[in-house]
């Protein structure tokens, strides 16, 4: 649905699914009732994108040029140093809650979503991580989908772990992804867990829902009219007679007529 609303050409989804994973999975490291977003601002055709979530598995994102196109190493693969450029950064903004944030970055160095990100978590936390981001194509009514499954995995050890294990657990769970989830998906996250951990003991501490969902409002957007401040205000009215925005992460759009700005110039609330 989010590749219908924004119109997003294949290449420009198939990172948007990616980034919109990782939202998801940074946002369940969050406490609380908060949000991370992470960013990417690149030199090349996609010029970048932007995502978000929370905790509860609500995610939402836009890419900022949705008309790319590029196909390469073959079948539905994309190879995304043609789609992002040369020069770039990564950006994560964490919510800490009571009005407080951290914002870290790094350089695009390998022009590949999870592995840029292990780098951040390597530069930001010196937390060793190993991301897997995976998609594989699907038949829907005849045709074949590229984006049939999107799927992610993030692992961090515990402290005093044997990281030459959870090196090798990594490359593993990297390699063995896209063949488990072509048998597993279909039965959910917990049957491709124990299907790419078959030897691990392991326990599902919590399930929620991944959804998109956005915060725009009408209400938000006279507020942000509010904001501009009479003289901008009284500029609009004369140029456009009403005041239209488009919100970039569900694409709808809202109208606020020319009657309700003179009305709130002439309250005095500008």
């Amino acid at each position: 649905c989010i590749r219908d609303s924004h119109h997003t050409a294949p290449a420009a989804a198939a990172l948007l699914s990616q980034a919109l994973t990782a939202a998801a999975l940074l946002g369940a490291l969050q406490k609380g009732d908060s949000r991370v977003n992470l960013q990417v601002e690149c030199d090349g055709p996609l010029r970048g994108l932007f995502v978000d979530g929370d905790t509860s598995g609500l995610v939402r994102g836009y890419v900022k040029n949705t008309l790319v196109e590029y196909v390469g190493g073959g079948g539905d693969q994309y190879l995304w140093r043609p789609v992002l450029g040369n020069k770039g950064f990564l950006s994560v903004l964490r919510d800490l809650g009571g009005g407080e944030h951290y914002r870290s970055s790094v350089e695009l160095e390998h022009f590949d979503l999870a592995a840029d990100l292990e780098r951040y978590f390597h530069q930001s936390d010196q937390l060793p991580s190993r991301l897997v981001l995976a998609q594989l194509p699907a038949q829907v009514d005849g045709k074949t989908e590229s984006l049939g499954v999107v799927a992610g995995l993030l692992i961090q050890p515990l402290p005093g772990a044997d990281l030459e294990a959870f090196q090798a657990l990594g490359e593993r769970l990297r390699h063995d992804a896209p063949s488990v989830l072509l048998a597993h998906a279909a039965s959910g996250g917990a049957a491709v867990l124990r299907a790419l951990l078959p030897e691990a003991d392991f326990e599902v501490m919590s399930r929620y829902p991944l959804r998109f969902g956005c915060s725009c409002s009408e209400d938000r957007v006279k507020r942000a009219l509010l904001a501009m401040g009479r003289e901008e205000l009284q500029d609009l009215l004369e140029k456009e007679g009403q005041a239209e925005a488009t919100c970039q992460f569900c694409t709808t759009r809202y109208v606020i007529p020319g009657e309700e700005i003179r009305s709130m110039l002439a309250s005095g609330t500008v």
